[in-house]
């Protein structure tokens, strides 16, 4: 199965692909970034794998452009899932509408609760015992899309966000890196009986 990846820092989720998918369950075939200094794209590069970058400013602010150039890129490159690994951009509906139901992220929370940015500081704030890392196909909405992944991790003294990342950081490389496996045998589909689960043939 043929993937792309779209990132904005470090870079730490795709090579986590990298290492454990590419080549075996799905080939990624091109890595794109809103940075031009995001560490993702050294990975990629280093992987042999094509990059690109789209930044607003390049686009004159106008989303719906760097967008357009962003999925007239991946499309040429012809991958079967977007995978969003530690994106801080949101996707417009004109890009979301070339991959339908083929475009995913990876957020430090459990969804439905703490959507958004800053997750992680929002659970720290709220005073949460409970922490976890969520995989979903992406829609329209604020990581309001069909859950593939969840799971939890007790963390009942935790009080600094950057010790919650990193404690979670090995989940979100494990179950991001299972639903591209999933995916790539076939082994998701929307649940009839729920409008936000994704049932899993494992």
């Amino acid at each position: 199965m043929r993937v792309g990846v779209l990132a904005s820092g470090a870079g730490t989720n795709l090579q986590a692909i990298l290492d454990r998918v590419h080549g075996h369950a799905a080939e990624v075939v091109a890595v794109g970034a809103d940075r031009a200094d995001a560490q993702a794209l050294e990975r990629a590069a280093v992987a042999g794998v094509p990059t690109a970058v789209f930044a607003l400013d390049d686009h004159g602010g106008d989303r719906d452009a760097r967008d357009a150039a962003m999925g007239d890129w991946l499309a040429a490159r012809g991958p079967r899932l977007v995978v969003l690994a530690g994106y801080m951009q949101l996707l417009t509906p004109g890009f979301l509408a070339r991959f339908p139901e083929r475009v995913i992220n990876v957020h430090p929370a459990l969804l439905p609760a703490f959507p958004g940015v800053r997750a992680i500081e929002q659970a720290v704030d709220y005073g949460v015992k409970v922490f976890g890392v969520t995989v979903h196909f992406v829609d329209e909405g604020v990581d309001s899309g069909r859950i593939i992944l969840q799971r939890a991790l007790e963390l009942p003294a935790a009080t600094d966000p950057a010790e919650v990342h990193a404690a979670l950081r090995p989940l979100e490389h494990e179950l991001l890196c299972k639903a591209i496996e999933l995916i790539a045998r076939g082994a998701v589909r929307p649940d009839p009986g729920h409008p936000r689960r994704i049932l899993v043939a494992e």
